[in-house]
């Protein structure tokens, strides 16, 4: 790749970065919030060699060096010694493989069309449910129905030994996951990061008594806790599910991801 497709090639780079992370939120489909300072300031710096890069090679929007023209006997001294030869072995060195070129591609995408966040592709692929051992459960809002993050209903069917949820109406959002199976039901899914879109993990609660929206439509389920599975509520074999009372669909969140495992929205 020619010296001047690099300095092209980081500038692009250090815009899209900084495109995502500081002028939009769509950063938040691939890292935690917590993470902007740095992408804004890997942009910063991509975008300053990118311009030394430009400068150092002349390209058309940067300033040219001033070459003064070489008299006869520079010249001359410069057959002598192969200048020629010299010429060429350098511009041997500022090419190198043409599948370089593919790196254009990601950057193209993040500035023209950002990659969607993650969905029901990668939530149906796993199926344990990730949710931190809770010592202790606050009461639930008096709020009807109570708004719930999908961690806090997994985390109080499994463990809350009170029972807090016995006979309460909550309300939760998420996308929606097909059940593999065909038993009419579907899942509540939201993924959870801890750094970044690669370290995702899934939450997952089964919804009874309402058709399945298509797959990766985000709504808002107003249910009680659905007994069965063999398990009482409080233990962790009582299955994590839900009786559906309404289904709406929602805009998708800024942030679709939950941060963690928080127990609140």
């Amino acid at each position: 790749m020619r010296r001047h497709v690099q300095a092209v090639l980081l500038l692009l780079t250090g815009a899209a970065v900084l495109h995502i992370s500081l002028l939009s939120q769509v950063y938040l489909r691939y890292v935690k919030e917590g993470l902007r300072p740095f992408l804004v300031a890997s942009a910063v710096l991509l975008l300053a060699l990118g311009v030394v890069a430009a400068v150092r090679d002349g390209l058309p929007f940067a300033a040219r060096p001033d070459h003064s023209e070489p008299d006869e006997d520079d010249a001359g001294d410069g057959d002598e010694h192969g200048g020629g030869d010299e010429h060429e072995h350098g511009h041997d060195h500022r090419s190198g493989p043409r599948v370089a070129w593919v790196l254009f591609l990601p950057v193209l995408a993040l500035l023209l069309y950002a990659p969607p966040a993650l969905g029901s592709f990668t939530a149906a692929r796993e199926t344990d449910n990730a949710v931190a051992r809770v010592e202790r459960f606050d009461p639930l809002p008096d709020a009807d129905p109570a708004p719930l993050a999908l961690s806090g209903f997994i985390a109080r069917v499994q463990q809350d030994r009170d029972r807090g949820l016995a006979g309460r109406t909550v309300l939760m959002t998420g996308f929606v996951t097909p059940a593999k199976d065909r038993s009419g039901t579907w899942y509540l899914t939201r993924l959870v990061v801890s750094c970044c879109a690669a370290d995702s993990r899934s939450l997952r609660i089964r919804v009874h008594g309402a058709p399945a929206p298509p797959a990766d439509t985000w709504v808002a389920v107003t249910g009680t806790w659905h007994p069965g599975g063999g398990g009482a509520l409080g233990t962790a074999k009582a299955a994590v599910a839900v009786d559906a009372r309404t289904v709406e669909r929602v805009p998708e969140p800024v942030n679709p991801y939950q941060d963690t495992t928080p127990l609140t929205p």
